[in-house]
């Protein structure tokens, strides 16, 4: 098996510049989320990471049954640090969402909404709206646009959520947030001719398929090919390979409302999930970051710089030279 990467080593990291945008509700008005980018980006890459927000209201969390075993179970837990430390050895640019999954999940549409948890059931005026993109079961299993209950624990919350708060969330947090993450895979399409949005989550440790002896480490989500050109995947696949890391694609994780709302291969904007599992940079309880991080963070790098290089020739710009450094 090939040695793993080194781990990332600390330096002078070249000037970012930082966006925060959006508003947590009941928290004095923090940010939901913040955009950096260096003066001069070096790929065209943005790497978002939708469910390691930690901004917890406590008028929240006082509401929750059991408050830490629900934090441990929704958070994509330290998956930010993963994303900085991409974003810095890379040059990529960075949307990090502070406001916690808890609160909204960025991967579901907007009317992904179970209405059992919602004080007065469906408004009158949604009744007849069209449901989001496979909402009514995520809605039903209790994981849509406000989580409700988790596979095994039950439900989270004390009580209904009042409408009011439901909206404030979705314009403070939901809109704000794909509104910039458009915007700036937009502006890299412009500078670049193509973008990739590169959505970075975790998940708990898999299990090995049928006939395999290894359990995927990395699963890369694209939406069985409809949220990027077919060549991202299969350069990213191969780079894993050659560095012994087990991977998978689409399965179990093929991508969620992320990919399915800004992944535009046909205009130039691509875009690609990436699962890593939590066993690998985390402690062994899967809370707090482990040994393993900076060599994980080092391999996810690597991967991003193939996958931006890919995109740059997929963008047949000026800038594809710079890419290749």
């Amino acid at each position: 098996m090939p040695s793993p990467p080194k781990p990332l080593r600390p330096g002078p990291a070249p000037r970012r510049i930082a966006i925060s945008g959006g508003v947590v509700p009941g928290l004095a008005e923090a940010p939901a989320f913040t955009l950096t980018r260096p003066e001069r980006l070096r790929l065209p890459v943005l790497v978002a990471v939708p469910h390691a927000g930690r901004a917890y209201p406590q008028a929240v969390t006082a509401r929750m049954r059991d408050a830490t075993l629900a934090q441990l179970r929704l958070e994509d837990r330290h998956a930010d640090r993963l994303g900085v430390a991409i974003a810095r050895e890379t040059g990529a640019a960075l949307l990090v969402a502070h406001a916690p999954r808890a609160l909204l999940d960025l991967n579901r549409a907007e009317d992904d909404v179970d209405w059992d948890m919602i004080e007065g059931g469906r408004p009158a005026d949604a009744a007849s709206a069209e449901p989001g993109q496979r909402s009514n079961a995520r809605a039903r299993s209790g994981l849509g646009l406000v989580p409700r209950r988790l596979p095994g624990s039950g439900e989270i919350w004390r009580g209904r959520l009042a409408p009011a708060e439901l909206d404030a969330r979705i314009e403070g947090i939901h809109r704000a947030y794909h509104a910039s993450l458009a915007e700036e895979l937009s502006r890299i399409r412009a500078e670049w001719g193509a973008a990739l949005l590169v959505d970075l989550h975790s998940m708990p440790p898999l299990r090995p398929a049928e006939g395999e002896t290894r359990a995927p480490l990395v699963v890369l989500g694209d939406r069985f090919g409809a949220s990027c050109h077919n060549a991202l995947v299969g350069r990213a696949l191969a780079h894993l390979e050659t560095r012994g890391v087990p991977a998978s694609q689409n399965r179990p994780y093929s991508g969620g409302y992320v990919l399915d709302r800004h992944g535009a291969p046909r205009d130039g904007i691509h875009a690609v999930q990436i699962e890593v599992c939590r066993a690998t940079y985390l402690d062994r309880h899967l809370a707090e970051p482990g040994a393993g991080l900076p060599a994980i963070a080092a391999m996810l790098a690597g991967l991003v710089r193939e996958l931006g290089a890919e995109t740059a020739l997929l963008g047949g710009g000026e800038q594809l030279r710079q890419a290749a450094e």
